[in-house]
């Protein structure tokens, strides 16, 4: 039985951590940080992008060797767009909360010389996604056309209480363009009262990998293959920060069939 479930550590400092040495994959490496006022976490990229964001509270933030400044407002995941900032290899960040702070450190292999990049709030789209119980909101944060980074895309999405999300179950397992890319996941859970749960289930064709996950307020999944829908139950909002990268950056998916009929075509 793989272990796709990470719970936090703690409630403060690094409460979750991800690589991919730990994730037993090539890609994707995660990170959750919680800080208190005047609390600073830094690292340097080296080989490897990343995306600092905001998921809560708001933090002075440098990179490259510039002061960005202070950025961040929301208090809730659950309460608009997050601010994120992209951080190429070769450089080094720095965050400092200014009062109560949750980041998230999303990162993958970088591939070439880049700029640091604010991501303001008002650039991110938005989209509604789905129909009747299976509407789900997302916001943009690495979208693959934004043409910002080598590897990494980024992605929020709010599923209200008693909705499906990644839901008619999809995969992207096989790096097959056009038809489907390869990349390793990791959902970041976050739920709205903190007290609710839901459900996602990984899973492949053959059922080598078939597992039913109970999610709770802060946990981490992964996603090294297979089908991965979503399940909130009634009354909890569900929220989740999703981190993709492999061998391309570019999001095509495949639907399991025998579900493909629930888009209605």
């Amino acid at each position: 039985m793989m272990d796709l479930l990470i719970k936090p550590s703690g409630g403060t400092g690094k409460v979750i951590e991800v690589t991919p040495q730990s994730a037993g994959w090539r890609y994707v490496g995660f990170a959750v940080h919680k800080l208190a006022e005047g609390q600073e976490v830094s690292a340097a990229t080296g080989d490897r992008e990343v995306c600092l964001v905001l998921i809560s509270g708001v933090a002075r933030i440098s990179a490259g060797g510039v002061d960005l400044g202070e950025m961040g407002g929301r208090m809730s995941p659950f309460e608009g767009k997050p601010a994120a900032v992209y951080v190429p290899g070769n450089s080094e960040w720095r965050v400092t909360a200014r009062g109560p702070v949750e980041l998230a450190v999303c990162s993958a292999p970088a591939l070439s010389e880049r700029a640091v990049t604010v991501i303001s709030p008002k650039t991110m789209s938005q989209e509604t996604r789905g129909a009747g119980t299976n509407t789900r909101y997302v916001t943009n944060i690495l979208p693959e056309t934004d043409g910002v980074a080598d590897s990494l895309l980024v992605v929020e999405v709010i599923t209200p209480g008693g909705h499906t999300s990644s839901y008619p179950p999809h995969k992207h397992d096989r790096d097959a363009l056009p038809h489907e890319s390869y990349l390793e996941e990791t959902y970041y859970h976050r739920l709205n009262p903190p007290q609710g749960f839901a459900f996602q289930r990984v899973y492949t064709d053959d059922r080598s990998l078939d597992e039913t996950l109970l999610i709770e307020d802060g946990v981490t999944t992964l996603v090294p293959r297979g089908y991965h829908p979503c399940a909130a139950i009634h009354g909890y909002d569900l929220y989740y920060l999703n981190v993709m990268a492999g061998p391309h950056r570019v999001w095509r998916f495949h639907n399991q069939p025998e579900h493909e009929w629930l888009l209605g075509g």
